[in-house]
């Protein structure tokens, strides 16, 4: 199977082409880095030069594709170099390579280079003092500070700052990334309590409508199709307050759009007397403290109103209980009514009561249960939820 090669970047290429021709240019000038009567040019001649440029410029079309190699084959193209008379640009395309293989070379690349190169240039700045005791010998490790250890360490600085600015950008993407989730998790949550607060405030008033009008509608009796339809009209402006009331939530707290308090339990007595007047044999029994938080109170009003209101619907003929107990730290809530074979509902329903039940008792850390029972007055609907009263455990 054939390997193929990475194809070089493109601004690779045009640094190959520019080095390659700027060392060609300084070699038909004969302008070479060393004169040819130098000791350390082993190989004479002009022609000798071209070989490590055109190695070089080589290299420098994979300086981003494949750095560590090129790296290597320049380093040995430079010592071929340095026993020519020299081209200025191979050295400088050299610098170059050292640059490359630290900012684009795998992360081990980029720490051992500058590491090994200040390294060679400390020995050849100590070698050459302690060899020949010269101060001309410290040009030697000048040179390859120049030439090895600048590139490197401005390599590093460089893939450093880049490494940071790809990091920033990848916590504010992740951070951009969360504050959505929130919103969209906080868009649904909104929907499901205006939802649970829409059902729970007109539900029981549209119920009671459909029951009364539909007994005004299949009864012939003047008075009792009056009195379905005064049931009907208080309902129907009960549960258009109700409605304004949610609006009022809704909009900006503004002179006339300012909602109004949410209900507590200082309410129930006006909600079964609601219920009585629908038709419900309801009996109330409330043992609670007078300073409850408001998440707890609102959701007891709501769980004993759609009880109420799936009795209404639902339950045979018979006593519906509601009873509140308050007791270590805790609520307890329990509505129970008749429950038997009472044929098609009085009023249709979606499920999504027991639902919003369910969501406002989780919402606050308590337990909810709900389903038929045998007690001693027979097969009993029974609704049962415990809501935590301390407000840490719910906060």
């Amino acid at each position: 199977m054939a390997v193929r090669l990475p194809r070089p970047h493109r601004f690779d290429l045009y640094v190959a082409l520019a080095g390659l021709l700027g060392g060609l240019l300084l070699w038909g000038l004969g302008l070479a880095a060393r004169p040819a009567d130098e000791e350390i040019v082993l190989l004479d001649g002009e022609w000798w030069i071209l070989l490590p440029l055109v190695v070089t410029a080589g290299c420098e079309t994979l300086r981003r594709a494949m750095p560590r190699t090129a790296l290597l084959v320049g380093w040995a193209a430079l010592t071929v170099d340095t026993i020519t008379q020299g081209n200025l640009l191979t050295v400088l395309m050299f610098t170059d390579l050292v640059y490359a293989a630290v900012l684009y070379g795998p992360p081990a690349t980029a720490r051992r280079v500058p590491w090994i190169a200040g390294l060679m240039t400390v020995a050849g700045t100590v070698v050459p003092v302690a060899v020949w005791r010269r101060p001309e010998a410290l040009l030697i490790g000048v040179v390859i500070g120049l030439v090895a250890f600048m590139p490197a360490a401005t390599g590093w600085i460089v893939r450093n700052h880049r490494d940071a600015a790809e990091a920033a950008r990848l916590r504010a993407e992740q951070t951009a990334l969360l504050a959505e989730m929130d919103r969209a998790q906080a868009v649904v949550s909104e929907r499901a309590r205006m939802a649970r607060e829409l059902h729970d405030m007109v539900a029981n008033h549209l119920s009671a409508i459909a029951i009364h009008s539909t007994a005004a509608l299949s009864l012939d009796d003047p008075d009792t199709s009056k009195q379905a339809l005064g049931v009907i009209r208080e309902n129907s402006v009960e549960g258009l307050a109700e409605m304004r009331r949610l609006i009022g939530i809704l909009r900006d707290s503004s002179d006339d759009t300012e909602p109004s308090a949410a209900p507590t339990l200082d309410g129930l007595g006006a909600l079964v007397d609601g219920a009585r007047t629908n038709g419900l044999d309801v009996t109330l029994d409330a043992d609670h403290g007078d300073t409850l938080p408001a998440p707890v109170e609102l959701a007891a009003y709501r769980i004993v109103q759609e009880s109420l209101t799936n009795a209404l619907k639902h339950a045979c003929p018979g006593r519906v209980t509601v009873a509140l107990r308050q007791a270590d730290g805790s609520l307890g809530i329990a509505v129970t009514s008749p429950y038997g074979d009472r044929g098609q509902p009085s009023a249709p329903g979606s499920g999504a009561g027991l639902v919003g039940m369910r969501e406002r008792v989780a919402l606050l850390g308590g337990t909810f249960e709900a389903g038929p029972e045998s007690s001693g007055r027979g097969k009993i609907w029974s609704v049962n939820a415990t809501l935590p009263v301390t407000e840490g455990e719910f906060a």
